[in-house]
């Protein structure tokens, strides 16, 4: 749960659940969810239209949220100038990177329909063109939100807390929304869930591509300004004399919107089509309702973060928005348990599934407070890496590093003690996996607004601070900055341990689908291949980081060569050239990303057809273990440097000091683990899967 400021609120605990035992959103979200399930029963075999009329209002929310961003009239000629520069860089770069994966993707659809069949190609397009649509919609609100937040805060009659947590939310029912529906049509179409995974895997692909290359567009940009400007030049974060200033706020959106985005829907999509697959599997125990319980307890899901979004909101004068965020989480959280527990009843009449579904709700927490402790500001880590900045960039970076190292051990345990539970407790079954699984993405479209709302924030206050608004409005922009951090953090959180489930249970799925019972890795063939695996991890960390460096190389020679070039501009007398630092990040972002991307996909393909299922299994194996542990260490290692730099310049005159210099440099290292080589990680050991399951049906 996200903390709240004491000083507005002395017992949190209390006040929260006073607060929402009094929001009427929390009473008719249950008789919603109580509706719903009645009419589901009415239905029966025609519950598909229940998850496709969920999907269709997720796309009507999100609908209703444009019209109330988009029509409203900006006040601030001075805002909306410095907010364009922003809006056309995202432009140019989405529309770049929907071309380059558009030339790919037509490789990849005849690759599959040389191996399997028409039905997977064209369900891999039908994948890749969703995940495209929601993150391009997603990320035009939010580029159009930032000034729009920023506006409001100017002008002071309401709440640009509210209108930058609506345009996050588009992001959020888009993804859910989207994929909701046309994996609806497609099983109602086909009537074979292993007809699915194509569209899984072009989500996936996707995925990879937005991932990377937004991840090295964002960093390498945010590097760049850095170096040059708040190291050499010693000028403030999003001033307008830095040319790499724009290209860093467009990278906010590309990579915490767009890039995360594209890997929730991933996820999400997913998640639908292994429960499909274990739930066909299963027919004979469940029976026939069980087809449609991954589509219905998804849809809970989405009813109740759409709850949860509106409930959301400043219940009494001085609230935090922190607090505002508690409201809502908890609102979608006990709503979701309530809609998983009865659906998980009335479908498949089995009390296991449920509990199994309430634990992947509750374990997303355990996730968010470890992350909390070792990357959030409050947390001795952070505290204990800006004090060993005092002694230099070397101790900053030893520092981190420890603490990272041991953030993934308490999430993993955690996540295997309750696979391990709710596995034995089922007898053995999958279907009880599947649970766990999807209940780790109920709360997807909440989580994935708090998550967008932050870049919004961000461009907000850079925005406010280009156009020389008033230091009040700058400050309440801030603010809402730093909760917006701390979404991002635990959404990073949030993302790693739900997609861990997810690549636990495709490989699993893998398995049942292989015919393998088991795999001995005491023969030296499959102990091998398990090491094989285990290195492909590093191997994509390795490039996509790489690549974050020779980008952002570039960045600081065009940033110093602009100031050296032009004196007038470090005196702001000239204007940078912004556009030129946002081509060469996306030239060379749409370049680097090819290659990890290739290996992702063909590797798994290339050693099943050579080896064997055993093989690939193997490496299976060893990538998912590897995968799950180094995806949380990147994540919480960049983020703690980043909050130990915050932590450093909210102290008064330390900017520009020996300690805030190496909390700066601590920070760009951490930059390309936390928003790079970490999300890019997670997005390929679910896509290495889905790689594997495709090539399943030539084996069997």
């Amino acid at each position: 749960m996200v903390s709240t400021d004491p000083a507005l609120n002395p017992n949190p605990i209390k006040d929260n659940i006073s607060s929402i035992l009094r929001n009427r959103w929390f009473f008719l979200g249950v008789g919603v969810l109580i509706a719903s399930i009645v009419l589901m029963l009415t239905l029966d075999m025609q519950l598909y239209a229940v998850s496709m009329s969920v999907g269709l209002m997720g796309i009507g929310l999100a609908a209703y949220f444009i019209l109330r961003i988009t029509l409203r009239q900006v006040k601030s000629k001075s805002m909306t100038a410095a907010a364009s520069d922003i809006r056309e860089g995202a432009r140019t770069y989405l529309r770049r990177q929907i071309k380059t994966i558009l030339l790919v993707t037509p490789f990849f659809a005849a690759l599959l329909y040389w191996i399997l069949d028409w039905k997977a190609a064209v369900t891999a397009v039908c994948g890749v063109l969703t995940s495209l649509l929601a993150s391009y919609i997603g990320m035009s609100v939010s580029v159009r939100t930032n000034l729009q937040t920023a506006d409001i805060a100017n002008e002071g009659k309401g709440s640009p807390f509210r209108i930058a947590l609506f345009g996050g939310s588009v992001m959020g029912f888009c993804i859910t929304g989207l994929s909701l529906i046309v994996l609806s049509v497609l099983f109602s179409i086909f009537k074979d869930p292993d007809s699915l995974i194509g569209f899984a895997f072009g989500g996936g692909l996707a995925a990879l591509f937005a991932q990377i290359g937004g991840g090295i567009f964002t960093k390498s940009a945010d590097i760049g300004a850095d170096m040059v400007g708040k190291i050499e030049e010693n000028i403030p974060e999003d001033d307008p004399r830095n040319a790499a200033v724009i290209a860093d706020l467009v990278g906010d959106n590309v990579g915490d919107c767009a890039g995360r985005g594209a890997d929730l829907f991933q996820t999400f999509s997913d998640d639908l089509v292994t429960g499909s697959i274990v739930a066909v599997a299963m027919v004979s125990v469940y029976g026939q309702r069980g087809l449609f319980f991954p589509f219905l307890i998804q849809s809970v899901g989405i009813v109740a973060s759409a709850i949860g979004i509106f409930a959301s909101r400043e219940w009494k004068p001085g609230m935090s928005p922190a607090t505002q965020f508690n409201i809502g989480l908890f609102v979608s959280s006990i709503l979701s348990i309530i809609g998983a527990t009865i659906m998980s009843l009335i479908l498949l009449d089995d009390w296991i599934i449920a509990i199994a579904a309430t634990l992947g709700v509750l374990i997303t927490t355990v996730a968010s407070v470890s992350t909390r402790y070792y990357a959030g500001m409050e947390g001795k880590p952070v505290k204990n890496i800006a004090k060993a900045s005092k002694r230099g960039a070397a101790l900053n970076l030893i520092t981190g590093i420890s603490y990272g190292l041991q953030s993934p051990v308490l999430p993993v345990i955690v996540l295997m003690g309750v696979v391990i539970g709710v596995y034995t407790l089922s007898g053995n079954s999958l279907m009880a996996l599947v649970g766990v699984n999807i209940g780790t993405d109920l709360l997807i479209t909440f989580i994935m607004a708090a998550d967008a709302f932050g870049p919004i924030v961000d461009n907000a206050a850079g925005i406010a601070g280009m156009a020389e608004a008033d230091r009040k409005v700058v400050k309440k922009l801030s603010k809402l900055d730093s909760v917006g951090n701390t979404m991002k953090a635990i959404t990073k959180a949030y993302a790693m341990i739900s997609g861990t489930i997810t690549a636990f249970v495709i490989f699993l799925t893998f398995y049942r689908l292989a015919g393998i019972d088991a795999i001995d890795v005491t023969t030296p063939f499959n102990l091998s291949f398990l090491f094989i695996g285990a290195c492909l991890p590093f191997l994509i960390s390795s490039l996509v980081i790489g690549s974050t460096a020779r980008t952002a190389e570039k960045m600081v020679d065009e940033v110093r060569d602009q100031f050296t070039k032009n004196p007038d501009i470090i005196k702001g007398l000239a204007k940078p050239d912004y556009s030129h630092c946002i081509d060469i990040a996306t030239r060379n972002a749409l370049h680097e990303m090819i290659l990890p991307s290739a290996i992702s996909v063909l590797v798994p393909i290339g050693i099943g057809f050579a080896f064997g299922m055993n093989a690939l299994g193997a490496v299976l194996v060893g990538s998912v273990a590897c995968s799950a542990l180094l995806g949380p260490f990147f994540n919480n290692t960049g983020t703690a440097f980043d909050n130990a730099k915050k932590t450093i310049e909210d102290m008064e005159n330390m900017r520009g000091t020996p300690q805030h210099i190496a909390a700066v440099i601590g920070d760009t290292v951490g930059d390309s683990l936390k928003d790079v080589a970490g999300p890019s990680t997670l997005i390929f050991m679910k896509l290495i899967g889905m790689a594997s399951l495709l090539i399943v049906p030539l084996f069997k």
